[in-house]
């Protein structure tokens, strides 16, 4: 019962929400608490090669580097002989990269507690990014790797797309708990709208929501699942895009909240003090032609809203507008090191944005990362 009405809650906030933004969330949009310059040129590649769409960004443990998931230097990987997983030191050099060959679309990206990297195939069936993956027999899986780029794990099917307990459609997240499970947002646009939770061997153990088609705004129903996140509790954060808000589930798949005062979430980054950091590139984006109400939430603006997972309702503390906005998709997946410099990609430039603070971003009482 306390579940059903924390849920109550919190759907109510997000209708009042959807209706009129909230006085918390309009003062962070148009304030100036932004504590953030942001740059670009952070990193240091070979001649000829560039970041393309970075679908991650995740502090190593050391303190001393940066492991980023680029898309081969476009939006495909598929038919190139470029590495997708690359490792920064914190001035921005290359130190090492791997993965050719192993992926056509790459878009989640986790580093677990026991230091093992996990990468999805984000294409979906019937998307043109999953068609030249397909036909080479490659896609609709999650890989678990070591940091000298070893495949140790294959879950899904390569290249064969389902809905069941061994096959995904478009994988576009996942995210290790503390205790070993393994959570799958299943899939990218077009693909199963659903999450899976799997034991530390791949065993399947339950899943949230539909297969294609199934979009929906209920509660546990999603649309566009596109990043999923674990906090120190245990607590699952997914990315619920299409539907413009974040979902909130327990360690056993039970949902505790529904957030819509994150924007349009297209990723998101906890950092291990338990703060929220929501990348948002497609809100305001007005579309012609048929109707494509996934990327509609007008009235909203792009950028990075932070808050406090240690508070009630985590509300948005600071946003930060999106460098140098434009008209098409912008910021997706984003991490923080641990000095809270954030780090995020942008679609429509295909670049990494670096966000500095300038002065210390207190959140809760608390600097980001410290």
């Amino acid at each position: 019962m306390r579940h059903l009405q924390q849920i109550g809650l919190s759907v109510l906030t997000g209708l009042c929400l959807l209706n009129s933004v909230s006085v918390a969330d309009l003062s962070a949009q148009i304030s100036t608490n932004n504590p953030y310059r942001a740059s670009t040129g952070w990193e240091n590649l070979p001649e000829g090669r560039s970041l393309g769409i970075i679908s991650g960004v995740i502090p190593d443990p050391d303190g001393e580097h940066l492991w980023i998931l680029d898309r081969c230097g476009a939006n495909q990987c598929a038919g190139t002989d470029l590495d997708p997983i690359l490792k920064f030191d914190l001035d921005g050099n290359l130190v090492e990269s791997f993965g050719r060959g192993l992926f056509a679309f790459p878009h989640g990206f986790d580093l677990d507690d026991d230091g093992f990297l996990w990468v999805t195939e984000g294409g979906s069936h019937g998307d043109a990014r999953a068609t030249l993956g397909e036909s080479m027999g490659i896609g609709h899986q999650i890989l678990k790797l070591t940091k000298q780029g070893e495949v140790v794990m294959r879950i899904g099917e390569a290249g064969v797309w389902g809905n069941d307990r061994t096959h995904f459609n478009g994988p576009s997240g996942v995210a290790v708990a503390p205790n070993g499970d393994i959570w799958i947002a299943d899939g990218h646009r077009g693909g199963n709208n659903r999450i899976v939770r799997l034991t530390s061997d791949g065993t399947f153990l339950m899943d949230v929501g539909g297969g294609v088609g199934s979009e929906s705004k209920e509660a546990g129903s999603f649309s566009d699942p596109h990043d999923i996140k674990i906090d120190s509790e245990g607590r699952v954060f997914v990315a619920d895009r299409g539907n413009s808000r974040i979902q909130v589930f327990d360690p056993d798949g039970e949902l505790l909240y529904i957030w819509t005062h994150y924007g349009k979430p297209s990723g998101l980054f906890i950092d291990r003090n338990d703060i929220l950091y929501a990348g948002d590139g497609l809100s305001g984006i007005l579309r012609t032609g048929p109707p494509d109400p996934w990327r509609s939430n007008f009235g909203w603006e792009k950028g990075i809203r932070i808050g406090d997972l240690k508070t009630e309702q985590a509300w948005v503390t600071h946003f930060i507008p999106q460098y140098e906005e434009d008209n098409g998709p912008g910021i997706e997946f984003l991490g923080v090191d641990f000095d809270g410099n954030i780090y995020a990609g942008e679609v429509n430039r295909m670049r990494m944005v670096r966000y500095v603070p300038f002065r210390p971003p207190e959140i809760g009482g608390r600097r980001p990362g410290r």
